[in-house]
């Protein structure tokens, strides 16, 4: 039997990251806005407080996203709420900004680092650079192929590695409100409130259509981070998961924005399955299509399910 691979899935209430555990989780990635970008939600440190047990009861992790890009005004308030994460015994900080390790070095010594740069995070030698300053796990963009993937988790047997696998990508951030202000340009000239602004773009469902592919439509919302552009079609690795398996990759990361809690725990399901029958008899192993039926019933009908970038050769 092989060593599984860890099924991660960010969560934004105690009541969601419960319900991820029940359908296969092995890690919960939560978070504050003020922190963390592009969260499906908020757990609070009073809600960890009751979360965390429960979650390290049934060995499941807990990692916090830290990746904001941090300003100056922000960085007190980052030590203090990583001390109180390190007091709650977080697994690990998932970061980008080198501010964080200079604030864990002060608040939280000793906790795991996961270091995540979106688009900068493609090859191996960045990686060891972040590892000798603590990082344990390099989150890779979701821009490379199959053979780049495994390449770098060959040149890294130090280092923990992370694929998204599922679910939708970011391909723009703007830290400008762009739908706060296009609002007002349209005549709504009212200041909205950070609750409005939170839900701006998620509850109303706006997207972006280019003239040149007037099929595709790109998701847009905005939060207290600014605006985020998300991809057209939503990644899925499933049928072909036990080729990231063979690799030795160490967690599969599902992507839960803008998906219902029913769609995820579908996907959580589903993937759970395939690693647990893969590693169970890997030469054996012969994939399931009902599990991805499955997840087709509930998939957007606008929304198409891909590889990505997994199967595509790269040209530099």
């Amino acid at each position: 039997m092989r060593t599984k691979p860890e099924l991660l899935i960010a969560a934004g209430t105690p009541a969601e990251a419960r319900r991820y555990v029940e359908a296969g989780a092995d890690a919960v990635l939560i978070g504050e806005h003020r922190f963390g970008l592009r969260l499906p939600g908020e757990i609070t440190v009073r809600e960890l407080e009751e979360l965390v047990p429960w979650l390290h009861e049934r060995q499941v992790k807990v990692y916090a996203a830290v990746n904001n890009l941090m300003s100056n005004e922000q960085l007190d308030e980052l030590q203090a709420y990583l001390k109180e994460l390190h007091k709650l015994k977080i697994d690990a900080l998932v970061f980008g900004d080198p501010a964080v390790l200079i604030a864990v070095r002060k608040a939280a010594p000793g906790i795991g680092l996961h270091w995540n740069a979106e688009m900068t995070s493609t090859n191996y030698a960045t990686a060891k650079y972040w590892g000798t300053k603590g990082a344990t796990r390099m989150v890779l963009a979701r821009e490379l192929n199959l053979e780049e993937t495994l390449e770098i988790k060959r040149l890294l047997p130090d280092m923990e590695v992370q694929v998204q696998v599922h679910g939708i990508t970011n391909i723009y951030h703007s830290k400008r409100s762009l739908l706060t202000n296009y609002q007002n340009h349209q005549g709504e000239n009212r200041v909205l409130t950070s609750d409005e602004v939170l839900k701006a773009g998620v509850d109303q469902g706006l997207f972006l259509i280019e003239q040149e592919r007037q099929n595709e439509r790109y998701p847009v919302y905005e939060d207290i981070n600014g605006t985020h552009i998300m991809s057209s079609d939503d990644i899925c690795i499933l049928d072909s998961l036990h080729e990231l398996l063979e690799g030795g990759i160490d967690s599969l990361k599902i992507e839960p924005l803008l998906k219902s809690v029913e769609y995820n725990e579908t996907v959580l399901r589903g993937y759970r399955q395939a690693i647990d029958a893969y590693t169970a008899d890997p030469s054996g192993y012969v994939f399931d299509e009902r599990l991805l039926d499955a997840i087709r019933e509930l998939q957007d009908p606008r929304r198409e399910l891909s590889y990505g970038f997994f199967f595509k050769e790269q040209v530099y």
